[in-house]
Parts: structure tokens; C-alpha cells; sequence
């Protein structure tokens, strides 16, 4: 779905279903050097469990023209004008790591139109380190593996794919070597400078989930529990032996914590998070 936005446009997938805005609407955001193609099993189960779904490309990202924005707060300007034009006036917010620094920050820019959030592999806070930036800025492959091999947890090493046949690290790398030149050092830079989520976090009403892996080294639990601590009312759940990319790690877990969380609202425009989802320690 092309949609204009003033002199320029942006991409989002529906999920295989045409957009309707008269549907409980959710908008995906995907994180560095990535595009929509991360949520591919998430908003297309979503598009056919009742809700009308945006996986955004930010501008210069897939399908969406342009030059990456430089920062946090013009992606989540751009996301809100990209869902009013689209139709969406309330929306869920869903993001994944960067992505869910902009669900956030839009979320308190506009809260009258979040009807809630969900934020996956998140921190308060999201430095990047020294080397990682440099190859960035030079567009350097090494970038890429950086982001790759620490992005993903210990099993992905192994296989571990939920999808037989499928190599997990392999498929992370050829999706970022999709990335038009200086798209990762842009992203990346943009996570280094935001340090705006504590006082976004304050001004978050809606219900809010976080989902974070136990073992992810790019946004480490501890800083996951402390953006969960600064929200008010949000619950975390914490997924076992899982790196950042849970999206790819265990897309299928995450799919059915995102349909619990939410799926009242679909039924009676009502979303009270279950008792269940307070904060657990997955064993599977």
C-alpha cells in the first residue's frame, strides 16, 4: 500500500488484506537497517484475526522512497502522518528495537491516538558502541556482521529456525545487505542520540507490553526492565534463551504474546492486559 504524504510517499504492507479504516487498526515498525518483511507472519495473522494492519517501511527502507530520517522523533512524526493519511485516527503501536523507540515516542506524542503498545527488544536507553558506528559510517560489511551475530541469540549458531530448512543467520545477513548505503549508519545514529524515552514513557497512557529476550546483548533485559518500570501500568514478559531478533528467533511466541495482549480489543474496543502476561520467566 503506496501512500502519499505530501511531496514524498511511504510503504506499508496490509498483511494480504486491503486496509479498512472502519477496523481496529495496528501499525508494525521495524528497527535498523531492516523493513517490513520482519513482521511478514505477525501482520499477516493479525490482518485475518479482525484488525486492519500498517508494517511501515521508514523512509528509505524497502519499498519507501527517500533518505532515512535522522532522527527518533521526525520517524515517529512521520509514522502518525502516515497512519492519518492511511485512515487509521487510533492505532496500536508495535516496534522492534528502533522501531519501538519511534512506537514509543509516537505514542506520547500523540497519545489520544494510541490505543496501545507493544515493544519488543527495547531499552530506555539504546548506545551504540564506538566500532559498530565506525563500520557503519564507512559502510563497512563488518557493520552488518556486528549487527547480525550479536543481534541473534547462542541458538541461532546452531539452526534453531521455527521454519524447517531455514538459516536463521544467513537470512538475518541477506536482509540487511538489502540496505541501501548509509540506511544502517543513519538508524543507528539516530538510537545513539534518542534520549527522550523516559520522558516519552511518562506521557504513555494506553496498555503497554514489552517483550524482551533473556539473553539479548544489543538492548540487554536489565535496560528493558527499567523502560518497563518508567511506564505506567506496562507489563513485560521476558522470553527465554532468546537474543534481540525475536521476530526471527521466536516469531511464533511473539505472535501469540501480541494476540493475548490485544485480542480484547478486536472483540469490545477494550484492551485490559490479562493477569497472565505480568511479568513471567519463559521456561519453553
Amino acid at each position: 500500500m503506496q501512500i502519499e504524504l505530501g511531496a514524498c510517499s511511504g510503504f506499508a504492507a496490509t498483511g494480504g488484506k486491503p486496509f479498512d479504516p472502519a477496523r481496529p487498526a495496528m501499525v508494525f515498525l521495524h528497527g535498523a537497517g531492516l523493513d517490513n518483511t520482519v513482521w511478514a507472519l505477525h501482520s499477516r495473522w493479525f490482518a485475518f484475526h479482525g484488525w486492519s494492519v500498517l508494517a511501515v517501511d521508514l523512509p528509505g527502507h524497502g519499498r519507501s522512497p527517500g533518505s532515512p530520517l535522522a532522527s527518533i522523533g521526525s520517524m515517529a512524526d512521520w509514522v502518525l502522518e502516515l497512519a492519518a493519511r492511511a485512515g487509521a485516527q487510533q492505532h496500536v503501536l508495535v516496534g522492534h528495537s528502533m522501531g519501538a523507540l519511534v512506537a514509543l515516542e509516537a505514542a506520547a506524542r500523540a497519545p489520544e491516538r494510541a490505543a496501545g503498545l507493544a515493544l519488543i527488544g527495547a531499552a530506555a536507553r539504546m548506545p551504540v558502541h564506538r566500532d559498530l558506528l565506525a563500520a557503519a559510517r564507512a559502510n563497512e560489511h563488518s557493520a552488518l556482521d556486528m549487527l547480525n551475530l550479536w543481534g541473534h541469540g547462542g541458538a541461532a549458531a546452531l539452526g534453531g529456525h521455527e521454519a524447517p530448512g531455514i538459516w536463521m543467520l544467513g537470512s538475518g545477513i541477506r536482509l540487511f545487505e538489502r540496505a541501501a548505503p548509509g540506511v544502517v549508519f543513519a538508524d543507528l545514529s539516530a538510537c545513539n542520540a534518542y534520549a527522550g524515552a523516559a520522558a516519552a514513557a511518562a506521557r504513555v497512557r494506553c496498555p503497554t507490553l514489552l517483550i524482551c529476550g533473556e539473553r539479548d546483548r544489543m538492548t540487554p533485559l536489565a535496560g528493558g526492565r527499567e523502560l518497563a518500570a518508567l511506564i505506567s501500568g506496562a507489563q513485560l514478559a521476558v522470553v527465554a534463551q532468546a537474543g534481540h531478533m525475536l521476530l526471527a528467533e521466536r516469531p511464533i511466541e511473539t505472535r501469540e504474546m501480541l494476540a493475548r495482549f490485544f485480542s480484547a480489543r478486536v472483540a469490545d474496543g477494550a484492551a485490559p492486559a490479562p493477569a497472565s502476561l505480568q511479568e513471567r520467566e519463559k521456561t519453553s
